[in-house]
């Protein structure tokens, strides 16, 4: 993996440098899905870069008949994990906006991801797709001794999960999300259950990041002394850490973890840790995401703030010439 030089723009789609991956992006928009098909193909055991690039491409397809197309011309274990993801974003956005019609797009992702999963059993991204709609349903099972607070959640579905892959980085983002104060639960329960993921995940991986998701999540502008919650020692601890045991990995990644970056980055500008900061920049590129510089404002103008705070080349202003 390189990111490559930043040469005076962000770059925002979650493509990043997956050229591939941004190759058959163009094509879903414009109606084919031959390339989606491939790229998807030669994924079927690097099951990380397989959901990171099916969640990419349903969010290009959601909006059009593509994936229903691709399913009546072409069924297959491709098509019918990315109707699951279509579907399942398409059931997401209806739950979260009230629509009518929640019910039954909810029940039609359900269906799509068990035909996913039967097709490709040993694949989790049908099973996380279903796990993203799991906050939406209470899952109330039981938690694990070792919690804390001991919140009730989706535990059997993400236990099921991890059996198929231990390390998912989307099941474990998506699990968490069940927790947040916004979906229902609560920050004691989701800052609980991101130090036992965190925890228990190798030392180099990128679930380390977990805790820095759940404390911008928590982030109250309102609160006293808010924006120095990153200065305290148990955070600065944390962010250092993953900088020296995950950040060297990234160099072997297929595709630049953007948003994982862009949490690092963000605790060790806060931390006042600038010079580990760049270095975490630099690891980026040119490539952005608008999570978390999105809850602090304008996501490119806090992104861009941080960097020159680390003494890096930012965007030029538009000519109003």
């Amino acid at each position: 993996m390189a990111a490559g030089l930043f040469e005076g723009q962000y770059v925002w789609h979650p493509a990043a440098d997956d050229r591939r991956l941004a190759s058959a992006c163009v094509d879903v928009r414009a109606g084919r899905y031959f390339s989606a098909r491939e790229v998807l193909r030669e994924t079927r055991r690097d099951y990380g870069v397989r959901a990171h690039r099916s969640l990419v491409l349903a969010s290009e397809a959601a909006d059009s008949d593509l994936t229903e197309r691709w399913l009546a011309e072409e069924p297959g274990t491709e098509a019918a994990l990315l109707w699951a993801r279509v579907a399942t974003l398409r059931a997401t956005r209806a739950a979260e906006t009230g629509d009518r019609h929640a019910t039954t797009l909810s029940r039609i992702a359900l269906s799509a991801c068990d035909r996913a999963a039967e097709l490709a059993p040993l694949d989790p991204t049908p099973w996380a797709a279903k796990l993203s709609l799991a906050r939406f349903q209470r899952h109330l099972d039981p938690a694990p001794e070792g919690l804390i607070t001991a919140p009730p959640g989706p535990w059997s579905l993400f236990s099921h999960i991890l059996r198929l892959d231990p390390w998912h980085r989307e099941a474990h983002h998506r699990f968490l999300g069940c927790f947040f104060a916004r979906h229902g639960g609560s920050a004691g329960a989701a800052w609980d259950v991101a130090a036992f993921l965190a925890q228990r995940a190798p030392a180099n991986s990128a679930l380390r990041v977990l805790p820095l998701v759940t404390a911008v999540d928590a982030y109250d502008p309102a609160a006293p002394l808010a924006d120095h919650t990153w200065e305290q020692p148990q955070w600065r601890t944390t962010a250092l850490r993953i900088y020296q045991h995950w950040l060297p990995e990234v160099a072997d990644y297929r595709f630049t973890p953007v948003l994982d970056l862009a949490y690092l980055a963000h605790a060790l500008c806060m931390a006042r840790h600038e010079f580990e900061a760049r270095a975490v920049f630099t690891a980026m590129g040119p490539y952005a995401s608008r999570m978390p510089w999105s809850v602090f404002g304008d996501p490119a103008e806090q992104l861009s703030r941080a960097r020159r705070r680390c003494g890096l080349p930012v965007p030029h202003a538009p000519d109003s010439s």
